[in-house]
């Protein structure tokens, strides 16, 4: 009855501590705007490339965002890279070691540390003096098993322990983030790859007319019919033509090197650019409310762990200046020869109990407290940073796919135009009433426009990307509902 009445009493002191110590679990309250941008946001974006994305709001956010891109090549990647990538590895082993670490100090203070010991030995020892002889040599037997239980009456070690769950937690959404950046870096990576190596054709064949041009003009000054300022202007804008290419095509290298280190690979197995055509805009996007913003990505999600834990931490500086009992006991058998150790003479046992109040230790409790309570002040100012920082990135975001739809749209009117002053002029020139310098001087403004036009699809198809990232997605049942350490009479 009074064991009973005891642990009771003891589990009842441990609950009531965890919540007395500490500062304020919860992470603080952040107001939810209205609307992401200054400028607000219209579910309907401008119509480009016969495509007017849709932005579905308070919609849940898609996991595997990427196959909306309805591209087999590009989520072969993307899968290729999330079973591949060592630094994806590399993340998911520290998590292990983690929770490795966690069980390991769980069951540290849970449960009575049992040990058991033999440890026979012979020894030579001085005898009594004025007696013969003057040394003894003997035989020692001894055996025992020790088991020692520290009582948290305050609450220190399960503290300690739910701050370790948390840092836990943490590392598991910031795993949450390592692979959704991952995925994402692919998909930029292939958009980017596949816009560089149109852009590198076509500013190739900028190229090639730009030293027609030169030449043509040349050749007219040598006739007569240019003038020598033409002539050098011509060349030199061949040249500064030219000048772009080399580093457009180090450009489209690196983003395939990159993508091929994402991948697991070397830079030179990097995969062959898929064509832009091949990736498909999606119609529709998912825009998250702010308030289900906060429980999706995982780097507030991460932030929010943080502040937990080092809530816990602060908790439980606080509740290891309080007395702690630890309970000990042992039982063995032990003799100075064999027979005696195996006979009922040679049982020896003890019992002790141990109750330590921390009196003095130079400021060292007390400085731990008020670190701990720091730590907990950075972790909350942290994570308010971070959820603005979301909230921004998803502004940015929005903002710049409304404008590369604006832009995609005035870019193709460009290349159309040129396009159509490219037929008209080659026509003229075939009927002889233009030169062939007016027909290279329009299929150089074509190209010029169909790089423009290249980089506003891919801007597009990069943003819709950035979008999908930004909104996360509900975490998985072990990260939602990872437990805290559960103790029994404590």
């Amino acid at each position: 009855m009074k064991s009973t009445f005891f642990g009771v009493a003891a589990l009842t002191l441990s609950v009531a501590a965890c919540g007395a110590f500490g500062p304020e679990r919860d992470p603080p309250h952040m107001a939810s705007p209205e609307h992401y941008s200054a400028a607000g946001e219209s579910e309907r974006l401008p119509s480009a490339d016969g495509v007017a994305q849709r932005l579905a709001f308070n919609a849940r956010a898609v996991p595997e965002w990427w196959k909306a891109y309805r591209s087999d090549a590009l989520d072969a990647l993307v899968d290729e890279g999330l079973s591949k990538s060592p630094s994806l590895a590399a993340a998911q082993s520290t998590l292990k070691a983690a929770r490795e670490g966690l069980r390991s100090q769980v069951g540290a203070s849970l449960w009575p540390s049992v040990d058991v010991g033999f440890d026979p030995s012979r020894q030579r020892a001085l005898a009594l003096p004025n007696y013969t002889p003057q040394t003894l040599s003997y035989n020692v037997f001894a055996a025992e098993v020790q088991a020692k239980y520290t009582f948290d009456f305050f609450g220190a070690s399960v503290l300690a322990d739910r701050a370790l769950a948390r840092q836990v937690q943490q590392q598991a959404y910031q795993l949450e983030a390592t692979r959704r950046a991952l995925a994402a870096n692919i998909v930029l990576a292939s958009i980017n790859a596949a816009s560089l190596q149109e852009q590198v054709a076509a500013t190739e064949q900028l190229v090639a007319l730009g030293e027609r041009r030169a030449e043509q003009t040349a050749a007219r000054y040598q006739l007569g019919s240019a003038s020598r300022d033409d002539m050098l202007a011509t060349e030199q804008d061949a040249a500064n033509a030219a000048a772009t290419l080399p580093a457009l095509r180090a450009q489209a290298l690196a983003v395939r090197h990159a993508q091929a280190v994402l991948l697991g690979r070397t830079p030179d197995q990097a995969p062959a650019p898929l064509p832009l055509d091949a990736l498909h805009l999606p119609d529709t996007v998912p825009v998250s409310v702010a308030t289900d913003l906060l429980h999706q990505r995982p780097d507030i999600l991460a932030a929010e762990a943080a502040v937990r834990a080092s809530a816990d931490e602060a908790g439980a500086a606080t509740a290891s200046m309080f007395p702690s009992l630890t309970l000990s006991a042992a039982y063995g058998r032990g003799g100075f020869d064999w027979s005696t150790f195996t006979s009922p003479a040679g049982a020896i046992w003890s019992v002790g109990a141990s109750l330590t109040q921390p009196l003095f230790h130079g400021g060292a409790l007390v400085a731990r407290k008020r670190q701990y309570e720091t730590t907990y002040a950075a972790a909350v100012s942290q994570y308010r940073q971070t959820v603005l920082a979301a909230f921004q990135n998803v502004a940015d975001t929005l903002v710049s796919l409304e404008e590369d739809a604006n832009a995609l749209v005035q870019t193709r009117r460009a290349a159309i135009a040129a396009q159509g002053m490219q037929r008209d002029t080659e026509a003229r020139y075939q009927l002889g009433s233009a030169p062939l310098f007016a027909t290279l001087t329009a299929r150089q403004q074509y190209q010029n426009a169909s790089v423009q036009y290249l980089r506003a699809r891919a801007a597009r198809l990069a943003d819709t990307a950035a979008l999908f990232e930004s909104m996360g997605d509900p975490p998985a049942a072990e990260l939602s509902g990872l437990s805290e350490p559960r103790r029994s009479v404590r």
